[in-house]
């Protein structure tokens, strides 16, 4: 059953982007709307995926790196069909399905994770990762608009205007997604952090306060909240918010990898 899942949601997200793709390239609605189609079917699937694997496992889909990676590429599909419905906007879908597709297939043919997991457990514990992970999937389709802010603004300065650009979000509207993401990103990982330290502050004679991972979470929370003030600002609107948000990403990057598996002693993955 495993297996005809996972064929199921690689088919389902593979013919979504081959569909945005070719609404990119020729605008065609119907094609937009059966490409937002095949990702919910895809969202669907991959969460049976993740709810075999927990059963298979007998604990959760983030119980090792891959499977929070799995767990990282559904709920970054989740945010942006929550983004494409509620800006409505489809043209974006062709260049953001590629990293779904990328988390959800690395996650299974990765060799298995050899590293023990921590040992810490409970809903409060499970409501403090998921909502982190989705923070992180929030920024990270933060980062790819941003990008794509970048890049359409440089061909239209440089007066580059082909059909696909012409397709593209304007620039407003790509800012205003950005902005929702982040807005998204801050909520979740304020209220994840804040049942992080609450279950720290609970086991306090097995944990401590003092960890790297929480000091950059704390500054990713930071930068983002700065970006979502400057970005309202005149002076900040546009390119340089932009930037910026590339940026904050990079430290989040940095958490998620580095700072998981070598530096911080209660955080492995998450």
């Amino acid at each position: 059953m495993h297996y005809a899942l996972f064929i199921s949601t690689v088919v389902a997200y593979a013919l979504s982007l081959s569909l945005y793709v070719i609404f990119l390239n020729t605008g065609k609605a119907l094609t937009g709307r059966l490409g937002t189609l095949l990702l919910v079917t895809g969202l669907v699937t991959h969460y049976f995926v993740l709810l075999d694997r927990s059963r298979g496992a007998h604990t959760v889909p983030y119980h090792d790196l891959y499977g929070a990676m799995s767990l990282f590429g559904w709920l970054l599909a989740l945010t942006y069909l929550g983004l494409e419905l509620y800006h409505r906007q489809r043209s974006v879908g062709a260049l953001v399905l590629p990293f779904i597709l990328i988390f959800f297939v690395a996650e299974h043919l990765a060799p298995a994770d050899k590293l023990a997991p921590p040992d810490a457990h409970g809903p409060l514990f499970a409501l403090h990762v998921t909502l982190n992970i989705l923070a992180y999937a929030a920024f990270a389709l933060a980062f790819v608009l941003s990008l794509i802010f970048l890049v359409e603004e440089r061909f239209l300065r440089n007066h580059k205007l082909g059909d696909v650009v012409w397709r593209l979000p304007p620039l407003e509207v790509l800012e205003r997604m950005s902005r929702s993401s982040v807005l998204v990103g801050l909520v979740s990982i304020t209220i994840g952090t804040s049942f992080g330290f609450l279950w720290v502050y609970r086991l306090s004679d097995k944990y401590s306060f003092y960890d790297p991972k929480y000091a950059i979470t704390l500054l990713v929370l930071i930068l983002y909240a700065v970006y979502f003030r400057l970005a309202h600002t005149t002076a900040w609107r546009g390119a340089r918010a932009s930037r910026l948000c590339v940026f904050n990403f990079l430290i989040v990057f940095l958490s998620f990898t580095v700072v998981n598996l070598y530096l911080s002693a209660n955080h492995r993955f998450f």
